[in-house]
């Protein structure tokens, strides 16, 4: 199965745009994921620069329209993300709840959808589309 872990710094909504955590931060979350790829249970990984820095667009009435961060009306943001793969909902909490976080942040696990995960008529579409499918390991 695979996970998203999605992590919501609080007050990131208001980052300004060159926002950094600080090294000794860094050097934490790295031994983390590291302990993440030696598991073998990592898929990727990434960080998100502030929402200061971002648009979103949004399609009301079928037509795009483009909002330059920062996103006032935001209560949380993704500051970034790892993509893991385990057994288990229980498995990607555990590891979740490993995280060198701090008291500002919060760590929300969701399950990725499998294509296996919806009706036949939806397969059928999406099989139409194999270079699409996710490349998951056995």
């Amino acid at each position: 199965m695979r996970f998203m872990m999605l992590m919501i710094p609080r007050g990131y909504e208001t980052a300004a745009p060159d926002a950094a955590p600080s090294a000794e931060a860094i050097a934490k979350m790295m031994e983390y994921n590291e302990s993440l790829r030696k598991a073998g249970v990592l898929l990727a990984l990434d960080g998100l620069h502030p929402p200061s820095t971002g648009a979103r667009v949004s399609f009301s009435g079928g037509k795009p329209k483009v909002t330059d961060g920062p996103f006032t009306e935001a209560k949380e943001v993704l500051g970034g993300y790892w993509m893991i793969e385990v057994a288990s909902r229980e498995e990607a909490i555990a590891w979740a709840s490993r995280c060198p976080g701090s008291d500002n942040e919060v760590i929300e696990v969701r399950q990725v959808q499998e294509l296996a995960d919806f009706p036949a008529d939806v397969q059928a579409v999406a099989a139409n589309y194999p270079e699409m499918q996710p490349r998951v390991r056995a």
